[in-house]
């Protein structure tokens, strides 16, 4: 083995310096140990995401695509790469952070092991131009293979939690709100709306981050209404449009298509407009009379019985219902409602929402359009 220093080689005189081969060699084995670290990272978010593909949602298309991943992955995990492991001598093996200590939900368990898959990808991809010549581009390919699954996979996850939504609760102003929307999320409520039409920005931003936090620890979907913006910038689920709202096309072209649309119609020209335009969900009413919209005219239940016969998207009866004529709304062939008094200002949100659900289960579910 050669020292480092300058050398004359040969008889023409040319003195060149020659790197040492250990420092070579070491380099070499850093970039291996490198490699091989992100390559089981890779591996590992994906079959984490795939296990809830496979057994969660039962989706042979997802579960496949993580299987793909993994053993295209695999396939550059070589003999050479996996002897320069050094676990024992890994100073990261101790370090980690409270965020890694505890998951809130399905939906934050994903998304972290997302990022960590990215994040392995991106790593692959730059050391492996180290490595093989093709390594770099093969690993940017599969990053945005990733991105699309990611897109895909939790847009899907947030639309097989519309259809099994039966109960939809609308928030009014209220002293009580953080306290009641929590005590409806215990009684069982998965899908959220937050509304106030009156208060500023500012209080909107922080009461929407609250809630959408509260929400996702109960594993609920949280909505924002009318605000794209708003809703962008709290990562909501989704928002929800009036019908002097911006066109649903351009709502969706800010949200993504990951993200739920939905659109409150009154008559059956507006449901099918909204259907048309790609709403994810529609509300259906007022059924009866209500302050929440001052001045509007009851759709009545003859609307709620078209809706049940006419629309292939979920729908939410809504207007007035409470637990004294919600069985006259389920006659008419409601599946799902929306409330916003009856809950808001019941003294016991827990046991009130626990009711509702117990009359709408009672009700046959409709199959599922979104197919596996």
């Amino acid at each position: 083995m050669r020292e480092a220093g300058w050398y004359d080689e040969g008889n023409n005189g040319v003195v060149v310096m020659v790197e040492p081969y250990s420092q070579v060699e070491q380099t070499q084995q850093v970039v291996y140990r490198i490699l091989d670290a992100n390559l089981d990272r890779a591996r590992e978010g994906l079959r984490i995401i795939e296990e809830w593909c496979r057994f969660g949602l039962n989706n042979a298309q997802f579960s496949g695509e993580c299987k793909h991943l993994r053993q295209e992955i695999a396939n550059w995990h070589t003999a050479e790469i996996r002897a320069a492991r050094d676990t024992p001598g890994d100073p990261g093996t101790d370090l980690t952070h409270s965020q890694e200590e505890k998951r809130a939900s399905i939906k934050s368990l994903l998304q972290a092991n997302f990022c960590r898959v990215q994040e392995a990808l991106r790593v692959l991809e730059e050391y492996g131009k180290l490595s093989h010549p093709n390594m770099g581009k093969a690993f940017k390919q599969m990053r945005y293979q990733v991105y699309t699954l990611e897109s895909n996979l939790m847009g899907y996850q947030r639309h097989q939690q519309l259809w099994r939504s039966r109960l939809y609760l609308v928030t009014s102003p209220s002293e009580t709100l953080f306290t009641t929307v929590e005590a409806a999320l215990k009684g069982g409520l998965t899908l959220l709306q937050y509304r106030e039409k009156t208060a500023d920005d500012a209080l909107r931003l922080e009461q929407a981050k609250k809630l959408r936090q509260i929400c996702h620890t109960y594993g609920a979907l949280f909505i924002m209404n009318d605000r794209v913006d708003l809703a962008l910038a709290v990562d909501a689920d989704g928002v929800h449009l009036g019908q002097q709202d911006m066109p649903i096309a351009i709502a969706r072209q800010l949200l993504g298509s990951q993200r739920l649309i939905g659109r409150s119609t009154t008559n059956s020209e507006e449901m099918q407009a909204a259907i048309a335009e790609g709403a994810d969900y529609i509300g259906v009413g007022p059924v009866y009379e209500t302050p929440t919209k001052v001045g509007k005219a009851a759709a009545g239940l003859e609307y709620v019985s078209y809706a049940a016969k006419n629309c292939p998207i979920p729908w939410f009866a809504i207007g007035g219902i409470d637990a004294n004529n919600i069985n006259d709304v389920l006659d008419a062939g409601a599946e799902r409602v929306a409330v916003v008094r009856s809950l808001m200002q019941a003294e016991q949100p827990t046991l009130v929402t626990q009711y509702f659900l117990s009359q709408l289960n009672r009700i046959k579910p409709e199959p599922s359009r979104i197919q596996n």
